[in-house]
């Protein structure tokens, strides 16, 4: 596969067609895109811009910058955004017949990434393109939320993002195959990742993995050490890591290996945008019984998972299953993080971002389908001891078959 990253013109269109079904079903007449990557999803490039999607017709991503490229890269029509205090009137010449009728169109916009003061006034450029009408505060509102709908429509992938994300596995198991001689006792965490993330790189990784969750992020994974690994933070993950201080208070810290403690090897790849992610568990020496016990526990449940992940399984029954497993083996107080830091899933939607839906996870009740791919973690944190666990992506199949296994990296403990 090449590594030019351009996006073929035929997922752009079927994207499209398939994101105008979920607008049209959703009773909205468009929807306004303004986040990165979902104008990378849906148009094929990430140039800064508006990408208007009518119910019906012909899709237009307004640039503000670069043209240039973004005519380069785009499989949309594009065209210069001009004055963005014009946009209003742009959309009501582009679009004449969506913005003339006796009601304002229904707008959604992707809300859950837009800035407060961007929205507030995007929803007064766009409800002005329906007129002075539109100007009322009924005529605002039609901006309404469409995440739920763009993530949704993004759920399902294709062929082509799915041999990308194997790409980035392949990458990540020979960079870590290369890395794991250099782990041993007095290396810091810091310094061990910078060779794993050496060898990411030179196999196309882009340096970071995208989170979609307001105030999220994390590079290319988190390598936690004993107590370090356990030390709790804000990163909404059941291991955060204790990280370099307050201003990156996740993943690795200084902290130097030693012997005879969990090592989590919670890492990722990202490759033409589609990332990958797996977490293994490592130690020098010997691991407790109780330690033992517990990545027993996490390879049980990530089975009994497999078991249950076919096609038209609910989300919310696979969480609860893990959980109901997970207290017969007496650890739910360590499960998924420890007291008032327990994550309340098991596993997410990977792709362009690593924070995808679906999620499995209570009230989340969509059924699978194929071509979903998922990032399954079941992790058992211990304070002041560390984190054991596993994580596989797999790809959901049709017709009862268990899903497929993305990640290429050997399961077990790593014993080093």
């Amino acid at each position: 596969m090449k590594h030019d990253g351009i996006i073929p013109a035929e997922e752009i269109k079927a994207r499209i067609e398939r994101l105008q079904k979920h607008i049209a079903g959703e009773g909205l007449d468009a929807v306004l895109i303004t986040q990165n990557i979902g104008i990378l999803y849906w148009a094929g490039t990430m140039q800064s811009g508006y990408l208007f999607v009518p119910a019906a017709g012909e899709p237009i991503l307004y640039v503000r910058r670069s043209v240039e490229r973004a005519d380069r890269e785009s499989s949309v029509r594009t065209l210069p955004l001009g004055s963005f205090s014009r946009f209003g009137d742009t959309l009501r010449r582009d679009y004449a017949e969506l913005f003339s009728g006796e009601q304002p169109p229904r707008i959604g916009a992707d809300l859950d990434t837009l800035p407060a003061a961007t929205y507030l006034k995007l929803a007064s450029l766009v409800a002005g393109a329906y007129g002075d009408k539109g100007l009322s505060d009924r005529g605002i509102s039609r901006l309404t939320d469409a995440s739920p709908l763009l993530r949704r429509a993004r759920m399902v992938k294709s062929a082509w993002e799915i041999a990308l994300i194997e790409q980035a596995a392949r990458a990540l198991d020979e960079s870590l195959a290369e890395a794991l001689p250099e782990l041993r006792e007095g290396v810091s965490e810091l310094e061990w990742i910078a060779k794993i993330e050496y060898g990411l790189r030179v196999r196309g990784h882009i340096g970071s993995m995208r989170l979609r969750g307001y105030n999220q992020e994390v590079p290319t994974g988190m390598v936690g050490s004993g107590e370090a690994a356990a030390e709790p933070t804000y990163f909404d993950g059941p291991a955060g890591g204790r990280g370099l201080g307050p201003h990156s208070p996740q993943s690795v810290s200084r902290k130097l290996f030693a012997r005879d403690e969990p090592i989590l090897l919670d890492l990722g790849c990202c490759i033409d945008g589609y990332v990958i992610d797996q977490t293994r568990t490592a130690v020098i020496g010997e691991l407790s019984s109780e330690l033992q016990a517990a990545y027993a526990a996490a390879e049980r449940i990530i089975r009994e998972a497999e078991r249950l992940m076919v096609e038209g399984a609910r989300c919310s029954d696979i969480y609860a299953a893990s959980l109901q497993l997970a207290s017969e083996l007496g650890l739910s107080d360590h499960f998924m993080g420890f007291g008032a830091d327990q994550v309340r899933f098991l596993g997410h939607g990977i792709g362009l971002e690593i924070d995808e839906w679906p999620v499995l996870a209570a009230g989340f009740n969509i059924p699978l389908e194929p071509g979903m791919v998922l990032a399954v973690e079941p992790k058992f944190t211990f304070p002041g001891i560390g984190v054991v666990g596993i994580e596989n992506s797999y790809v959901i199949t049709a017709g009862g078959a268990p899903p497929r296994a993305l990640t290429r990296t050997r399961e077990a403990i790593i014993v080093i």
